[in-house]
């Protein structure tokens, strides 16, 4: 991640929790009080942030704070695996605890989550991606975690690129006219991209020759059906309803690309500690 952009997110993050300090902290250790404590998984996961977020916080909070050990982004670990290692002052170590935690807590469990998306359809030639469905102000560390499960990104943001969308639709008229309206102000560099809920309209989207064409809610047959009758002509994403029962099935319907909204809005967050090493509590 641009640390340019993510620090700050970090610093947001900081003074929310910190505002005029830590009271408790700073009337339990004095300045000159030092120790090391480790981050520990405390079930099977895929790393994601240690580095990168996590020991990013502790630097921020304080240059002293040293990251002497981060597992790889990606990696996976089983429950006991010692993910980050950091010693400094002990002051700034408890002041960053929580928002460390908080953080890698949810990109391990998107990416974690992510990961079992994409080991069902894996040898399918077909990507999982995100949404822009994330939490708000977390959406750069959220989609950075469903890259490190192995899944893609869809939009950044509403300026990133044209979907056309039901309501998009229904308060034009109609898919040709949201189309053309579209064409006479995007730059022939942008690709159109339109969702479609019956063959009908997805007929009516190879007519007007758009780029992509998603498919939203329909039952996997009727997916092969549009794939069949757009035989190429145009990318086609599934979207709506995808659940670890039916992502396979959907996947083989021929589908390029399949967004899950879930990935970010619906992954438990990994249950990860930080111990103390030296016999203080954390």
């Amino acid at each position: 991640m641009d640390t340019f952009l993510l620090d700050p997110l970090l610093h947001r993050f900081l003074t929310e929790d910190l505002e005029h300090g830590d009271i408790t902290t700073e009337a339990i250790f004095t300045q000159n009080d030092h120790a090391s404590a480790s981050f520990i998984s405390r079930c099977a996961m895929v790393s994601a942030g240690m580095a990168s977020v996590a020991a990013r916080v502790f630097a921020l909070l304080d240059s002293e704070v040293r990251c002497t050990r981060a597992v790889a982004d990606g990696t996976r670990v089983e429950a006991g695996a010692v993910l980050l290692k950091i010693s400094g002052p002990t002051r700034s170590m408890l002041r960053g605890e929580r928002v460390a935690l908080n953080l890698v807590q949810r990109l391990c469990g998107i990416a974690t989550y992510t990961r079992a998306f994409v080991e069902q359809v894996q040898d399918l030639p077909v990507v999982i991606t995100d949404t822009r469905k994330t939490t708000p102000g977390l959406r750069l560390l959220e989609k950075y975690a469903v890259r490190v499960g192995g899944g893609h990104n869809h939009r950044y943001s509403l300026s990133d690129g044209v979907l056309i969308k039901d309501n998009h639709i229904a308060a034009c008229g109609s898919i040709t006219e949201a189309v053309r309206r579209v064409r006479s102000r995007v730059p022939h560099t942008i690709n159109v991209e339109v969702e479609t809920t019956t063959l009908a309209e997805v007929k009516e989207c190879l007519q007007l020759k758009v780029g992509l064409i998603m498919l939203d809610n329909m039952p996997p047959a009727l997916m092969r059906e549009a794939v069949a009758l757009i035989d190429g002509r145009a990318l086609v994403e599934a979207s709506g309803g995808v659940n670890m029962d039916n992502v396979r099935a959907i996947g083989e319907s021929g589908v390029d690309i399949i967004s899950i909204g879930g990935l970010t809005h619906s992954a438990p967050a990994c249950d990860i500690g930080m111990d103390w090493d030296t016999g203080t509590p954390a």
